[in-house]
């Protein structure tokens, strides 16, 4: 059945490929954060091993949303490592670096995460897609002040 929202096929279609580049950089922040949970080492293991577990767990739930946007539009969400690593803007560590160069590329992941979900909504305003613009505003301000709260810790 044909989908009638009052947003065109063309339009729906590129909202969700930028959708899939922000589920995309979404995932992969999610696996970065995850594995930096499991190996993160040194003075601030704890503080650094609950944050990041807070912050992985959020993103779990962030990327079932964002997938769900992209199928109300009516098509297929990206959902392979293939699929992810075409499609993300972040780039993946190298090893296991040490907290404060995790912190860092954690920032960095936050703050690409932010300009992603920025830059669809210009199409989102002009065809007044409020569900998807609500859902990129609030991935924004999580970033933003995840990415901020990470900085915090470098302060000193």
């Amino acid at each position: 059945m044909e989908i009638d929202i009052g947003i065109n096929e063309k339009d729906r279609s590129e909202i969700a490929d930028g959708l899939s580049r922000l589920l995309a950089d979404s995932y992969t922040l999610y696996l970065t954060t995850h594995n930096f949970h499991w190996n993160v080492t040194g003075p601030m293991f704890n503080t650094l091993h609950l944050m990041f577990e807070a912050q992985y767990t959020e993103l779990a739930t962030a990327v079932d949303l964002i997938a769900e946007r992209i199928r109300a539009l009516g098509f297929p969400a990206p959902g392979t490592y293939r699929d992810f690593a075409a499609l993300t803007s972040l780039k993946e560590p190298d090893g296991v670096p040490n907290a404060t160069e995790m912190i860092r590329q954690l920032i960095r992941g936050q703050e690409a995460v932010v300009r992603t979900a920025r830059s669809v909504l210009p199409l989102v305003d002009k065809v007044s897609d409020e569900p998807t613009a609500d859902l990129l505003t609030q991935r924004m301000q999580v970033h933003e002040k995840t990415a901020w709260m990470l900085r915090s810790l470098l302060e000193g």
